[in-house]
């Protein structure tokens, strides 16, 4: 482990095809690249006096995705719960594997994370347990939050993923999803917009949509930078891909979150039991009293192969990671799977 200039903790993985650094003072992942591509991942939390310049990246909302109620706001719960607001603590590590635990007081649940880098090429596997000590069960969420940054964001950079239907987090409540629509496509004001690119208008800003394969995955591609990222998870872990955009002042590109997790609704747990589904798919997960549960995701890191326009689709096989491409042949990553 090693300390930067302004003593945050980081726990670093290397081999000699990519790097991984995670920060301990909130737990996020703020950078993975294959050896020779930039970093795509980076958010500082905003307008947050405590934690000021906070790194998140790739950031866990837990035990929440979005506001807490009046009450539990007035109580300090914060937006998209604790797990970015505590330390987490490093158990072992080597070069290539890390684990690393966080106690969130305010909801009642520890989280154990098993991270491992791929010997060879830049595929990282994430393993991260729930546990409930408390002899009451507890409604809960986890949305993972990857975020892109500049310079691999910008106006050029294409979204692919095998999400399905959705819907806008904007629309009224109860029943957002009464405008729907397919993936890519969403709509705003009755204009049909492309959620692959991000232009100067981030509007819709947040979308939602469920995942009907058995694995889901999202990959986003930067002609300006040659380099690509992606993901991919277990639908029967994360079934909901929530699509977050936005921009700066100038209209410029900022951030892309490329998010998923157990809901689909940005609200508050009385509004989400009180809906309880959208598209059959629950909006909450549950754990009893002494329970644990375990969810995992791969992640992936490589140089842009020439030609490419986005991706078709990703497989994941036993432990190897196939990216069929928007343009000629694939990408073929191994050593670490999903099973």
């Amino acid at each position: 482990m090693a300390r930067p200039q302004n003593e945050r903790p980081l726990v670093r993985l290397r081999t000699g095809q990519a790097e991984v650094v995670f920060d301990l003072g909130g737990g996020s992942l703020v950078d993975f690249h294959a050896t020779g591509c930039p970093n795509p991942l980076g958010w500082l939390a905003p307008d947050d006096r405590d934690v000021a310049n906070r790194p998140m990246a790739h950031f866990l909302c837990c035990d929440r995705w979005g506001p807490p109620a009046p009450g539990e706001q007035a109580a300090g719960m914060p937006f998209h719960g604790e797990a970015t607001r505590v330390r987490w603590n490093l158990g072992t590590q080597s070069d290539r594997e890390a684990t690393m635990d966080a106690s969130l007081p305010m909801a009642g649940l520890d989280i154990h994370r098993r991270a491992r880098l791929a010997s060879g090429d830049a595929l990282l596997r994430v393993d991260e347990t729930w546990v409930n000590p408390r002899p009451v069960g507890k409604i809960f969420n986890v949305v993972q939050h990857p975020t892109l940054a500049p310079p691999f964001l910008d106006a050029s950079t294409v979204v692919d993923t095998n999400a399905r239907k959705g819907f806008s987090q904007h629309a009224p409540l109860p029943d957002p999803e009464r405008v729907s629509f397919d993936w890519p496509r969403a709509r705003h004001e009755g204009t049909v917009v492309d959620l692959r690119r991000l232009g100067s208008d981030p509007r819709p800003n947040v979308t939602s949509f469920v995942i009907d394969d058995p694995v889901g995955w999202v990959v986003a591609c930067s002609p300006s930078t040659r380099s690509l990222i992606g993901y991919a998870w277990k639908r029967a872990d994360y079934p909901w891909f929530n699509c977050w955009r936005h921009v700066d002042e100038r209209g410029s590109p900022l951030a892309r979150g490329l998010e998923f997790g157990t809901t689909g609704l940005h609200q508050p747990f009385d509004v989400l039991t009180a809906k309880g589904s959208i598209f059959g798919r629950p909006l909450t997960t549950f754990l009893d009293a002494g329970a644990t549960a375990t969810r995992s995701y791969l992640a992936f890191n490589a140089k842009l192969p020439d030609g490419w326009t986005g991706v078709r689709s990703v497989v994941v096989r036993g432990t190897t990671v196939e990216i069929l491409g928007r343009g000629h042949g694939a990408l073929v990553l191994r050593g670490l799977g999903l099973d």
